[in-house]
């Protein structure tokens, strides 16, 4: 009965630790960071701030009520058969007043309110993009170093299998000690270099489960597609996509919208705003009821300040927009040109690979059968391996300028 259900107890246990294990594609991590991270959600809070402008724009003033009580003060002038208290020696002044804001200040300030809140969302849009790169790089330091350890496994464990070999041909007699000793020597740098690496990779991961906002343990999966984004072979498909899309060139629009708005609410604010209202005045027991109106006469002030400040922070904003343009079709030409010429290099590689790889294996086999010496074994054994830590450097720069390609055209957000 055990053994029958062994099996199945075995083939329940195995998704759970394929789930466990958390493999991260740079896709996923993008998604993750986005929807986790810490940094992003302080970033949010901008959103709420801004709605809560908004609703501040579309207030209307409140009424102000004033109250002003005076009594007499000497007994001679009281009403006869009366105390200081009694209504017949008492003024009181009751005015109850609204500030009335004009219609058109009060839509200004709704439309001010609402650029804001885009202008809000733009720029997050753009810190984003930006933090998004950050995590692209770091899960590409990441799948870099996971490389490399495998490199150093695969070569640690070919001259682990060599080394025993040897040992028992040294005790054959077959090879000298020194054959014995310089391949032991090459196993012991290949053994410090993996304890380093593998120090390294837990420093990236927990760097890398920051950026995520995540606290399991993950690990990268080196075999995914990174290249999941297809990119046009076209610089002018890409430039315009940029112009379009690239979300600094959309906030520095926001900011002139902003502006725009800003400058018809500075303006319309140069409109004096009346206050009226009406008075309940009993003076001594006798009634009297009032009207209250009061306007700010605008011989000096006439907003003349923020107007000009608004003009000057519409055309400062303007200029920015043409110096973030310039900055994009120079990004854009730099990295599209890096890309091309980093695909170019790794489709060089092919080849290259396979040569070093029939040479370590002729060499190996040469070896082993005593047709060739440590030294020329060894030589191409580091020169396997040299050739590996370039194919994945080469590829690596490769990943790095697809990933700035992305970013500088503004899609890597898309991933």
């Amino acid at each position: 009965m055990l053994k029958a259900l062994h099996p199945l107890l075995l083939a329940s246990l195995i998704p759970f630790s394929l789930s466990a294990q958390n493999a991260v594609s740079l896709k996923n991590a993008l998604k993750f960071a986005q929807e986790n991270n810490p940094i992003l959600k302080t970033q949010k809070f901008n959103f709420g701030i801004a709605e809560a402008d908004l609703s501040t724009a579309g207030l209307r003033p409140n009424p102000s009520l004033n109250n002003q009580t005076l009594l007499l003060a000497d007994s001679k002038y009281f009403a006869p058969n009366t105390d200081w208290a009694n209504n017949k020696n008492r003024q009181v002044w009751w005015q109850l007043t609204k500030r009335i804001q004009l219609p058109s200040q009060r839509a200004y300030k709704i439309e001010v309110a609402k650029n804001n809140l885009v202008l809000t969302q733009k720029n997050y849009a753009e810190f984003e993009r930006n933090f998004s790169l950050d995590v692209a790089n770091k899960w590409l330091d990441v799948w870099i170093i996971k490389n490399r350890l495998g490199l150093l496994t695969k070569a640690q464990s070919n001259l682990d299998t060599l080394v025993n070999t040897n040992k028992i041909r040294f005790k054959n007699q077959v090879i000298t000690e020194t054959e014995l000793i310089r391949t032991q020597l090459l196993l012991d740098q290949y053994n410090l270099q993996l304890k380093s690496v593998q120090q390294e990779y837990k420093n990236e991961i927990e760097r890398l489960k920051f950026l995520l906002g995540v606290t399991d343990n993950i690990e990268i999966d080196e075999n995914s597609i990174i290249e999941s984004l297809p990119v046009s072979g076209r610089f002018e498909d890409l430039l315009n996509q940029a112009l379009n899309n690239r979300t600094d060139i959309l906030a520095a629009n926001s900011a002139i919208e902003l502006n725009k708005s800003n400058i018809k609410l500075q303006k319309s604010l140069a409109i004096p705003q009346p206050e009226l209202g009406a008075i309940w005045n009993p003076q001594n027991t006798v009634p009297y009821i009032g009207f209250f109106g009061t306007i700010s006469l605008p011989f000096f002030d006439r907003n003349q300040g923020n107007i000009q400040r608004s003009q000057i922070e519409k055309s400062q904003n303007e200029q920015n927009l043409e110096v973030v343009q310039l900055q994009v079709k120079t990004e854009l030409s730099a990295a599209f040109q890096t890309y091309l010429l980093k695909k170019e290099n790794l489709s060089q590689y092919d080849n290259i690979l396979q040569q070093s790889e029939k040479v370590l294996s002729n060499v190996r086999f040469a070896y082993i059968k005593g047709g060739t010496t440590i030294i020329d074994y060894l030589d191409a054994q580091r020169s396997w391996f040299d050739t590996r830590q370039l194919y994945y450097e080469t590829l690596l720069d490769f990943h790095r300028s697809y990933v700035q390609l992305l970013y500088v055209s503004g899609n890597i957000n898309q991933l």
